[in-house]
């Protein structure tokens, strides 16, 4: 976001804020997005209320979202008859793609007035490539082109998981201009290669005269599930430790998702500055954020909203679900956290692997894991999606039958 744009975002939505901590983290430079969508939701105007009141500036989505709505929502109902009905032929798949598609069009316009008082550089809704294309180079590249000519709006970001077979195909959606969100990171190495992805892409683009100053992106690094897994090995090691390892394996519970996030903050600073970075600057080219994903507190033990109050910094975003950010609303504090024992991260990293804890281990098991806790809930959807419109289009075929009848009386 230029400084022009900036301030005049700000002062559109100071003006219309309370004052609460979530205005603050918008004055701080970071975005707020919601981890949340369903349609009963955004047709109350609650995610309006959400944009106004509290600077929401985007929206997320993913399988498991989408199966909590449609399956455990009423809203869905109406919803996911008239789409079977209206279309006969249609694949489960197809019936979840237009409510998707549906859904996210009507975040994305609500949004529309964020993406233009930004200047571009805000006011997205994301949309996810089907999660059993985390493998598929080809089939992801013409599945987000698909879903993206759908959708046909502009404030639109395709999530693709940063897989090692979607690095190929993230760089060839933005060389397409296609916005991008790169999902499931959990290595920094990682989301370093991702990074550089980016620019290479805009490189690409500039060599080809096309413009870049549209294309946007954010890099998905998930927080919370580093936390889960390393505590989960750091209390195995505690039932053996001596008496002189149980404090120092005590004292690393619960500090390797912040310092693997500010690490990779650090990463984020080095690369977006510089030779390379200023001479796409200078043709429009806006930063990759980074968008800390998966923060919500998963053990009750840890302040409920650690994950925003430590992850504060500009040209970030952090994408909350409504409890967390609901809590952040009533107990948040704002600091420029980030910016913070950048030091004291890398040793406590340093510290995991001497105490036997494997990071690369670790985050390539997140991302397995990540794949597969998309793909149950998405298999499952469809699985629900196929009975209901098995049982719709039986109940439809009876009734054409007795009419039938009835009509020949």
């Amino acid at each position: 976001m230029t400084q022009i744009h900036q301030r005049a975002f700000l002062a559109i939505t100071t003006a219309s804020l309370a004052l609460n901590p979530t205005a603050e983290l918008r004055r701080s430079g970071q975005a707020i997005w919601l981890d949340f969508i369903d349609r009963g939701f955004i047709a109350s105007g609650e995610l309006a209320r959400l944009v106004r009141e509290d600077g929401l500036s985007g929206v997320t989505s993913n399988p498991a979202i989408f199966n909590k709505a449609i399956v455990e929502s009423e809203t869905y109902l109406d919803a996911v008859a008239a789409v079977c009905r209206r279309h006969r032929k249609f694949t489960p798949k197809q019936v979840y793609e237009q409510l998707a598609v549906e859904d996210i069009r009507a975040a994305a316009d609500v949004l529309r007035p964020v993406y233009d008082k930004t200047g571009q550089a805000d006011g997205y809704a994301c949309l996810e490539v089907a999660p059993d294309l985390a493998h598929e180079t080809a089939q992801t590249i013409d599945e987000a082109r698909r879903l993206w000519r759908r959708v046909n709006r502009h404030n639109v970001m395709i999530k693709v998981p940063g897989t090692a077979e979607g690095l190929p195909a993230i760089r060839e959606l933005l060389t397409q201009g296609i916005n991008v969100n790169i999902t499931l990171l959990f290595a920094r190495d990682r989301y370093e290669e991702v990074a550089r992805t980016y620019i290479e892409a805009l490189e690409a683009r500039r060599r080809a005269n096309q413009r870049i100053g549209h294309v946007a992106s954010v890099a998905s690094f998930f927080v919370s599930r580093i936390d889960t897994a390393v505590d989960a090995i750091l209390t195995e090691k505690l039932r053996t430790a001596t008496e002189t390892e149980q404090p120092e394996l005590e004292r690393l519970l619960g500090e390797a998702a912040i310092a693997s996030a500010r690490l990779a903050y650090g990463t984020f600073n080095e690369i977006f500055s510089g030779p390379r970075w200023s001479a796409l600057a200078a043709d429009g080219a806006r930063v990759q954020r980074v968008l800390w994903a998966s923060t919500s507190v998963k053990n009750p033990v840890y302040h409920d909203v650690r994950y925003v109050e430590e992850l504060i910094g500009s040209d970030t975003v952090n994408t909350m679900t409504l409890h967390t950010l609901d809590a952040f609303r009533q107990h948040g504090h704002v600091r420029p956290s980030l910016d913070e024992g950048l030091g004291d991260a890398a040793e406590t990293l340093v510290e995991l692997e001497q105490m036997g804890v494997s990071m690369s281990a670790v985050t390539t098991r997140l991302l397995e894991d990540g794949v597969d806790k998309f793909i149950r809930p998405y298999n499952a959807l469809l699985s629900t999606l196929e009975r209901r419109c098995h049982d719709l289009r039986s109940h439809a075929g009876w009734r054409s039958w007795l009419r039938g009848l009835w009509s020949h009386r």
